[in-house]
């Protein structure tokens, strides 16, 4: 599995303005909505119930926020970059800037597991995230998600 058969251009917002976690999964949730056709309040509820299990601030400035929806037929990835670094109880206790969200059908398993382990291996790559911070707008991210070498960088 590849990030770019789960992500678009459109799916990805260079310049995110949010001034707390809560807002910017709601905000997320919103823009799934639209790529899912689920209601946005259902995504909302599953990604904060995601969080009462712990957070899904995985350090060095990012997020990882998931879950899982009955209703879908594919898994789904959008990302943000955020105007301005939030509070995400990340567990280095740093701001969290880079925002990628994943959802999959409730039958998902492995292939959800494999998504989140992809997401997490690129972006635990310095070198992506500092790429990723200092481009224009959401084709160069996503040329940056989807190179075959940022995908297996360890």
């Amino acid at each position: 599995m590849d990030i770019a058969e789960l992500i678009s251009s459109e799916d990805i917002f260079p310049s995110l303005r949010v001034g707390s976690k809560k807002q910017a999964l709601q905000e997320l949730s919103k823009r799934a909505a639209e790529l899912t056709g689920q209601p946005e309040r259902a995504i909302f509820e599953v990604l904060i119930q995601r969080e009462r299990l712990g957070t899904t601030g995985v350090g060095q400035g990012i997020a990882i926020p998931h879950g899982k929806l009955p209703e879908l037929d594919r898994l789904y990835a959008l990302f943000a970059r955020l105007e301005t670094p939030v509070d995400f109880d990340a567990i280095d206790e740093q701001p969290v800037d880079l925002i990628c969200l994943l959802l999959a059908p409730e039958t998902a398993g492995a292939d959800h597991l494999k998504a989140l382990a992809q997401v997490s291996r690129l972006l635990r790559n310095k070198s992506v995230c500092e790429k990723i911070r200092g481009s224009d707008g959401p084709d160069a991210i996503y040329a940056l998600l989807s190179e075959p070498t940022a995908s297996h960088a360890a």
